[in-house]
């Protein structure tokens, strides 16, 4: 199992993000149905790393954040349409 570290994004916004991803970070966010949901930062290059392993989608990743742990599975990526950059992600509550 995959170990995540993300951070809380206590800022929205479209230039917000443009700033995260200029310092190597990209927002995200964790859903699911009875909880609601975290918006959330990560590190660029630990995750695009992390997402050219198969398993990265198919397995549950432990994703810490503030020292609280969730087991979450891979929603959705969104990535750049010519630059090798990952712009979003979405996680989902895993059914364990």
């Amino acid at each position: 199992m995959f170990i995540v570290k993300a951070e809380i994004k206590d800022k929205k916004g479209k230039s917000f993000n443009r700033q995260l991803r200029i310092k190597n970070k990209f927002p995200g966010i964790l859903y699911g149905s009875n909880n609601s949901s975290i918006s959330i930062m990560m590190d660029h290059n630990l995750i695009f790393n992390l997402q050219k392993k198969e398993e990265f989608y198919k397995e549950n990743l432990c994703l810490l954040i503030k020292e609280q742990k969730y087991i979450v599975k891979v929603q959705a990526i969104q990535r750049h349409s010519f630059k090798m950059k990952i712009l979003h992600i979405d996680f989902i509550y895993a059914k364990i």
